[in-house]
């Protein structure tokens, strides 16, 4: 984990104080994966790669009976983040951690096994081993639970000129859309009797999935 922290640092100490003003115009979909989330009275949410803690604060206050939890693999997101969690007054709902998303054990890091709700925007196309992030993400969501997920699509339903336009200015942040996210959640889902969901809206600028677990 000290060689990606060390890696995500550099990049975000310098990104880490404009990154939601720079960002809420072009990831698409974040606000709506929050209304998909549903948590039930009391529940637990869990964000994989919570930054700078944007998504978890906005979602304490759409759910105002939950729990929420996040964790990041840069610690300086990790200090936005707690400043931020702190100044809307949300600290002892929402705990904070460190942890590498591909890598991560619930129990070790918040003693908690499981979670009614599991999401992680526009992360996977920032984390190389994004597989191993998926698997883990979906192993921490408790029975009857569900895993959201948007990030960059494949934008096949937009003008190429924009399309290539879109890709090379992503490489220069190390994002990569992942052209094979569907079929690894529909290998995930076949694999563990989930339900799946999966749209790409935008014209497939975005793509948005829930992965729903069985009840016990």
């Amino acid at each position: 984990m000290a060689d990606a922290a060390a890696e995500m640092d550099a990049i975000y100490r310098l990104q880490r104080h404009i990154y939601d003003a720079s960002r809420k115009y072009y990831l698409l979909g974040r606000d709506g994966l929050l209304d998909t989330l549903d948590v039930p009275s009391g529940g637990s949410v869990l964000e994989v790669g919570c930054g700078t803690g944007r998504n978890l604060i906005l979602a304490a206050r759409r759910y105002p009976s939950a729990r929420f939890f996040g964790f990041d693999v840069s610690g300086a997101m990790l200090e936005t983040a707690a400043a931020s969690v702190a100044k809307a007054g949300l600290s002892r709902r929402i705990t904070l951690g460190q942890a590498d998303a591909s890598r991560f054990e619930p129990r070790a890091l918040f003693g908690v096994d499981g979670f009614d709700r599991v999401f992680i925007s526009y992360a996977l196309s920032m984390i190389p081993p994004w597989r191993e992030t998926i698997d883990r993400a979906f192993q921490a969501v408790a029975p009857g639970g569900s895993l959201h997920i948007v990030d960059f699509g494949e934008q096949g339903r937009l003008p190429g000129a924009f399309r290539t336009g879109l890709r090379a200015w992503l490489r220069k942040f190390s994002v990569e859309p992942r052209a094979e996210l569907e079929a690894e959640l529909r290998r995930v889902a076949s694999e563990t009797g989930a339900s799946l969901s999966f749209e790409r809206p935008f014209r497939d600028y975005a793509c948005s999935a829930i992965l729903r677990k069985p009840s016990a």
